[in-house]
C-alpha cells in the first residue's frame, strides 16, 4: 500500500512538473520547478519518507501551482536553509486565474490577506530527490 501510494505522489509530481511552462514562456519543462526566479530540475527518485516521524522543518516545500506552470521550491544547494534535496510536495488551490509565481515569497504573499488568490493545500508527499541547476541560470 506504501509503495502505492508513493507511486501515485510521485506520478502526479512528474506531471505537474510536466506541465509547467519555461519561464520565457517556452515548452514545458519535466521536472523543472523555480527557487528565487531560478529554473532548477530534478530526477524523481521512489522513496517515500511519509510516516518517519521526522518534523516538517526538515524538508523544503515544493508548492505545485497545476497544470501549464512550473512548480516552485522554497530552497536550492547553497541556501542557508536547503534540506539536502529531502521534500514535502503541497498543492495549491486557486480562488483566480492561476498565474507563475517566481518564489516561495511569493506564493505564501499570494495566500495571505482578506481575498487570497489562493490556498495552501496539506501535504501530500514526503521524499528525497536531488536538484540539479538548469544550465543558462547561473
Amino acid at each position: 500500500m506504501r509503495r502505492l501510494f508513493l507511486s501515485l505522489a510521485a506520478a502526479s509530481l512528474l506531471v505537474a512538473t510536466s506541465a509547467g511552462a519555461a519561464l520565457a514562456g517556452g515548452p514545458p519543462l519535466p521536472d523543472a520547478f523555480i527557487v528565487d526566479g531560478v529554473m532548477y530540475r530534478t530526477v524523481l527518485t521512489p522513496t517515500d519518507l511519509s510516516g518517519t516521524g521526522a518534523p516538517d522543518s526538515s524538508y523544503d516545500t515544493i508548492y505545485v501551482l497545476g497544470n501549464g506552470l512550473t512548480n516552485v521550491a522554497e530552497a536550492a544547494p547553497g541556501d542557508r536553509d536547503y534540506n539536502g534535496g529531502r521534500w514535502m510536495v503541497r498543492p495549491l488551490t486557486w480562488h483566480v486565474t492561476p498565474y507563475q509565481l517566481l518564489s516561495a515569497e511569493e506564493v505564501l504573499a499570494a495566500s495571505q490577506g482578506m481575498d487570497p488568490d489562493l490556498s495552501l493545500g496539506d501535504t501530500v508527499a514526503q521524499f528525497v530527490c536531488p536538484v540539479i541547476l538548469m544550465r543558462g541560470n547561473h
